[in-house]
């Protein structure tokens, strides 16, 4: 099985090695690192099991599991735990928050429990929730490095018989193939795009249906803070969102507004890091934060309108896909969401291979 894929970031690396354990050819087109602030670098790399969608939850939870079990993958992936905390919208449905919940914990026993906010004292390190706030806490949950875990999952790929080519991708063909710069074509079964918030606009580029796929900036500010019983949280009552850094630092976010962006073009988006900072003051209670030195990351990813990230045929009766749409979480379900592509490209794994 030959499957070409276009892109090397946290999702393509991952798909490559699954594919690579399965005994596919693999052929990787991307440039050669380094890779500055893309999508996966500027990630903050936050993971745990709940997502309000019970399907989604189950893929979060599936690869943290597989992540906390793997002491490799773990490695590779600097995976470091803490609590966390998801605090859900005033109109959430308690009956899907359980339903999200109970699908965490099949995979992941005794580690979600749903709860509902009585008093400002019931979760001392976010105490600007509003009483009847319904708020999902998780033992088992952390933050990783993307881009550390790329790194090593593209190696692996290479150490597994799968070849780097740098050459620039000027086009796909439903044959399928990749045809690069001076006109040469790669012809492969399979062929992936899997180039992040490049995919939008690569797709429209080549005259290639867009699935729907935008691309959106993020961008969070690191500061110094160290909020007593604080480790990483999503508050969707206010849209902040965050974790601690280590060494007495705190990563801070909000959702920008800016879709369909120009990846590699993003300037900071001065007025929402000023509004992260008064939601950091009314919701956490940090009347100092960021302080001196403070540091605003802003980058673009690539969102989808439902499914997160998973496989996608991108041309009718072809073997032309694509893989992206992680709506800006891809790090929490990227393990699982790579196996799962992998048996979808090449569902019969070569004997002693393991997916």
């Amino acid at each position: 099985m030959r499957v070409a894929v276009v892109g090397a970031g946290l999702a393509g690396a991952a798909l490559a090695w699954r594919l690579t354990r399965r005994g596919a050819q693999v052929e990787i087109f991307a440039p050669r690192g380094p890779y500055g602030q893309d999508a996966t670098n500027a990630s903050g790399g936050l993971v745990r099991g709940f997502e309000p969608d019970p399907l989604d939850a189950r893929r979060a939870a599936w690869s943290l599991a597989e992540l906390r079990a793997d002491p490799v993958l773990r490695a590779w992936a600097g995976y470091r735990e803490l609590p966390s905390v998801y605090a859900l919208p005033p109109d959430a449905d308690p009956g899907a928050a359980q339903r999200a919940v109970d699908a965490v914990d099949e995979v992941i026993p005794g580690s979600a429990r749903l709860r509902q906010i009585t008093g400002p004292a019931e979760l001392p390190a976010l105490p600007g929730l509003a009483v009847g706030t319904l708020a999902v806490q998780e033992r088992y949950a952390g933050y990783i490095s993307p881009g550390r875990l790329r790194s090593a999952l593209l190696a692996a790929a290479l150490a597994g018989g799968a070849r780097l080519l740098p050459e620039p991708v000027t086009g796909v063909d439903p044959a399928p193939a990749v045809r690069v710069a001076g006109g040469a074509e790669h012809r492969c079964d399979a062929l992936v795009v899997a180039t992040g918030p490049w995919t939008p606009p690569l797709l429209a580029r080549w005259g290639l249906p867009g699935q729907g796929l935008r691309t959106r900036q993020i961008q969070y500010t690191l500061g110094r803070a160290e909020p007593p019983g604080l480790g990483a949280f999503v508050d969707d009552s206010s849209g902040l969102y965050g974790r601690v850094v280590g060494a007495g630092l705190l990563l801070l976010g909000l959702p920008t507004r800016h879709w369909q962006v120009v990846p590699g073009g993003i300037a900071v988006d001065t007025a929402l890091a000023r509004e992260v900072v008064v939601r950091a003051g009314e919701r956490l209670g940090l009347a100092d934060w960021p302080g001196a030195h403070a540091r605003t990351v802003a980058s673009a990813d690539c969102y989808a309108g439902e499914g997160g990230l998973r496989l996608r045929r991108l041309l009718p009766d072809t073997a032309v896909h694509t893989f992206t749409g992680g709506s800006g979480g891809a790090a929490k379900t990227v393990l699982t969401a790579a196996h799962d592509a992998a048996a979808e490209l090449c569902p019969r794994a070569a004997h002693g291979t393991r997916a």
